[in-house]
């Protein structure tokens, strides 16, 4: 039987068993109340799955495939990987280094293999990739999704991935080429083409036994798409619709519209976005004269997000999104070059300015003492702005329109805090160095710097984006840059004029 699930409610998805290789019609009457509620995709009363339980498994995973990897058994490997979800290998294979994921790699269950691929990240992939002849890669495409065979060849190189599309049979590779002409980062490079069409002008009995004959449906599919005879996307059809409704009735009368066309050529980050904020399970993908080509599904979109929280954690550290956890050390090395480079840069830029006063310095040592205090302060203010912006220009929350009430706010949020902690400081400051001059310059200056933190947290990203360059990449580095500067300055300055004479 083909499971259909169909929405019910705005959190349950309640799953139809349909004997499509039966010429029978399904009688829900048939189906006792016990065998309905098994049906249910997330019982009520199942256990919640809870993070810390997900990695205890993966780490009792590695470990033990650990041991088996010391001990040196072919035979123990492989009957300690059966079983296992594709997806739970693919994390091991990224938690080992390059020796031991040789070994693991050829222990894999030829039917797994393919989805094995399909999970591992790209660095970890590639690798293996590369030392497989093309009618090996031919075999690993047929057993995935065109989405995800297009994103394990598109790495490879022009001549290999030609002689990976010969290999193919015909089907397969007009297919596999339909995705491969569009960009890995957009809806044409997410697209499924496993999608099932019909008419408008034909009765639900009709789409029922054109399911019947066709004897399967693709996975995860809850509509049906509605095309006219030109394949232009008209709306979709709900299985549960199909399956309720009088037999008779034309397809068109149940029609809805309420599933948006994605451009092929859309973004993937927007499409996650469209998902998350209509909370779609699919979409169709249309080209620009509005012909369906394909769908996405939510599983897609979950891949999508997960990379793009990877890429902009990675970023904050100059990371590449894609880094593995056990890449060569001079490949590591060279990536993180630069970064270092730049940091350094900065960190000569705040350095000249304490070169600035150096006199006053000597005079009064504890404007020295004062000085990461002030700047410290200023770097965690500034940081909570920027990851505040950052994710709203992500999340398309803030432009043009709204920004000047934003900017508002974060100065009003930077003007009381100042206040709050210029107090806190400036009372540390007479407690520790007797001072009441030096408590004023330091609490003086730690409200200028937190102030002057908060604006630009907030304008730095805009800045960025609007100059095309990744604000989640060198946002940190600018931020802490001005922090530094403002509050060095604004401390030996004020401590130089007030303080020494």
């Amino acid at each position: 039987p083909v499971l259909f699930t169909a929405s019910c409610g705005k959190h349950r998805l309640l799953t139809f068993s349909l004997g499509i290789a039966r010429p029978a019609a399904l009688d829900l009457d048939e189906l006792s109340f016990q065998e309905r509620r098994a049906s249910f995709a997330f019982p009520t009363d199942a256990p919640p799955m809870h993070q810390s339980m997900e990695e205890d498994s993966h780490v009792e995973h590695l470990g033990n495939i650990h041991e088996v990897l010391e001990a040196g058994s072919p035979e123990d490997l492989r009957a300690r990987i059966e079983g296992m979800h594709p997806a739970e290998i693919a994390r091991v294979l990224e938690s080992l280094p390059p020796t031991e994921r040789a070994v693991l790699w050829p222990a894999i269950d030829p039917d797994a293999c393919a989805e094995v691929f399909a999970e591992a990240e790209d660095a970890v992939r590639a690798v293996r990739l590369a030392e497989l002849d093309p009618e090996s890669l031919a075999s690993i495409a047929q057993g995935v999704d065109p989405d995800d065979a297009a994103d394990l060849l598109q790495d490879l190189p022009e001549d290999v991935i030609e002689e990976v599309l010969t290999a193919l049979d015909a089907q397969e590779r007009s297919r596999l080429e339909s995705v491969l002409r569009y960009e890995k980062d957009t809806a044409g490079g997410l697209m499924n083409l496993d999608v099932v069409t019909v008419r408008p002008d034909v009765s639900l009995e009709t789409v029922a036994r054109f399911l019947r004959r066709r004897g399967e449906i693709p996975e995860k599919t809850n509509r049906l798409f509605v095309v006219d005879r030109e394949n232009r996307y008209i709306g979709s059809l709900r299985l549960a619709d199909l399956l309720i409704n009088d037999p008779e009735r034309p397809v068109e009368a149940l029609v809805m519209n309420d599933l948006p066309a994605v451009p092929v050529d859309m973004d993937d980050a927007e499409v996650a976005r469209l998902f998350e904020q209509l909370n779609l399970l699919t979409a169709p993908v249309v080209d620009a004269g509005g012909r369906l080509l394909g769908r996405i599904t939510v599983d897609d979109v979950v891949d999508v997000i997960r990379d793009e929280g990877d890429r902009s954690l990675m970023s904050m550290a100059g990371l590449d999104e894609e880094e593995d956890l056990f890449s060569p050390v001079l490949t590591a090395s060279r990536r993180r070059t630069l970064w270092l480079a730049a940091n350094l840069a900065t960190a000569f830029v705040a350095a000249w300015v304490i070169g600035r006063f150096e006199a006053a310095i000597q005079d009064l040592v504890a404007l020295a003492v004062l000085m990461p205090v002030v700047a410290s302060m200023g770097g965690i203010a500034g940081s909570q702005t920027l990851t505040i912006v950052i994710r709203a220009l992500a999340l398309g929350q803030i432009g043009a329109a709204n920004f000047g009430a934003l900017m508002s706010r974060e100065l009003w949020v930077g003007l009381i805090n100042s206040v709050i902690w210029a107090g806190v400081v400036g009372l540390v400051a007479v407690l520790w160095f007797g001072s009441p001059g030096l408590a004023l310059v330091a609490g003086t200056a730690l409200a200028i710097n937190l102030v002057c933190a908060a604006l630009s947290g907030a304008w730095i990203p805009m800045l960025l984006k609007r100059l095309n360059i990744d604000p989640a990449l060198a946002g940190g580095v600018i931020l802490t840059t001005v922090t530094d500067v403002v509050g060095f300055f604004a401390l030996l300055g004020l401590g130089a004029w007030f303080l020494t004479g």
